[in-house]
C-alpha cells in the first residue's frame, strides 16, 4: 500500500476550503493545510476522510481504521442496502460506475462487523442484467458474501412523502431502502452532462422509480430535494478512476483520469 496523503478533518473547514472548486474542474485534491492522523486517532471526532494514493480496498481499510471501523456504524444483526453506480453497461475501466473492488471491500467490512445481510442494487440506466455483469459488480457482490438485487421492475418500489420537497413532493424509493437498517451510498464522482457533476446526492437518483420527473422538473432542485427525505448513514464516493468529459457515461478511455481517490463522510 503506497498511500501518499491521508487526511481528516471537519466537514465545515473541507467546504470552504474550496472543494466543490476543484470536483466540478476536475482538478486536483489538493488542499491545505490538513492535520495528519495516526492510526490510533480514533478520540478525534471527525465527520469526513478524504484518502488517496493506494489502491481502492487498502484505501477504504484505512479510512476504516481511521473511523474506528465500520462496527461504528453497522451492528450485528443488521441488515446493509449498499448502492453503487450500476447505471451503466461498462467495464471498470471507463469509470462509468463504481469500482468494484471498492464495494467488495465495503461488503467484507460490513459482514465483519457482525451485518446479517447486505444487499447491493441500482435502478439502472441501461439494460440491468448487462450493467451487473459488465460493470464487474455482480461477481464482487456475489464473491463477497453480499446479495444482488434488481431495481427493474415498479413493483419494488414505494410511494414517499417528502415534506421539505420545493418541487419534489414525493417519489416511489425501492423498498431496501425503506427496510434496511443501514444505508451506505458509494457513488463515482464524475462529469455529468445534466448536472455538470455527479457524486453523492446525485446517485440518489437510483433509488427512485420516475428519475424522469426529475429531468423535466428542474434536476438540481429535485436533487436537493429528495437530499432533505433521507440522508445515507456513510457516503463513499470513488475517485479511483474519473470521468473528466463527456460524462455520465464517457465516450473513450481519453475521457478518464486515474485519481486513487476516495472521499468518505457521514454527512452527504
Amino acid at each position: 500500500m503506497n498511500l501518499t496523503t491521508y487526511s481528516t478533518m471537519k466537514r465545515r473547514d473541507f467546504l470552504k476550503r474550496g472543494i466543490g472548486v476543484g470536483f466540478v474542474a476536475g482538478t486536483s485534491f489538493t488542499l491545505n493545510p490538513y492535520k495528519k492522523l495516526g492510526a490510533n486517532s480514533f478520540s478525534v471526532d471527525y465527520d469526513m476522510v478524504l484518502i488517496r494514493g493506494g489502491e481502492a480496498e487498502t484505501m477504504f481499510d484505512r479510512a476504516m481504521e481511521e473511523y474506528g471501523g465500520m462496527r461504528k456504524f453497522v451492528q450485528k444483526g443488521q441488515t446493509v442496502v449498499i448502492k453503487p453506480n450500476i447505471g451503466w453497461d461498462a467495464s471498470p475501466e471507463r469509470a462509468a460506475n463504481t469500482n468494484p473492488d471498492l464495494i467488495a471491500r465495503i461488503i467484507s467490512h460490513c459482514k465483519s462487523a457482525g451485518a446479517k445481510d447486505v444487499y447491493v442494487f441500482d435502478h439502472t440506466c441501461n439494460e440491468w442484467s448487462k450493467c451487473y455483469k459488465n460493470s464487474s459488480i455482480e461477481d464482487a457482490v456475489k464473491k463477497s458474501g453480499g446479495t444482488m438485487v434488481m431495481g427493474n421492475s415498479e413493483k419494488y418500489y414505494h410511494q414517499v412523502s417528502i415534506p421539505k420537497g420545493i418541487v419534489l413532493k414525493s417519489a416511489k424509493v425501492h423498498e431496501l431502502i425503506l427496510e434496511s437498517d443501514v444505508f451506505i451510498n458509494v457513488p463515482i464522482l464524475k462529469n455529468h452532462g445534466g448536472a455538470n457533476m455527479t457524486a453523492a446526492m446525485k446517485n440518489l437518483m437510483g433509488i427512485v422509480w420516475d428519475r424522469g420527473f426529475w429531468h423535466r422538473y428542474d434536476l438540481h432542485q429535485c436533487i436537493a430535494d429528495f437530499a432533505t427525505w433521507r440522508k445515507p448513514d456513510l457516503s463513499i464516493v470513488d475517485a479511483y478512476r474519473v470521468i473528466k468529459r463527456n460524462g455520465p457515461r464517457g465516450v473513450s478511455l481519453d475521457d478518464v483520469v486515474t485519481m486513487k481517490a476516495q472521499l468518505i463522510g457521514t454527512d452527504i
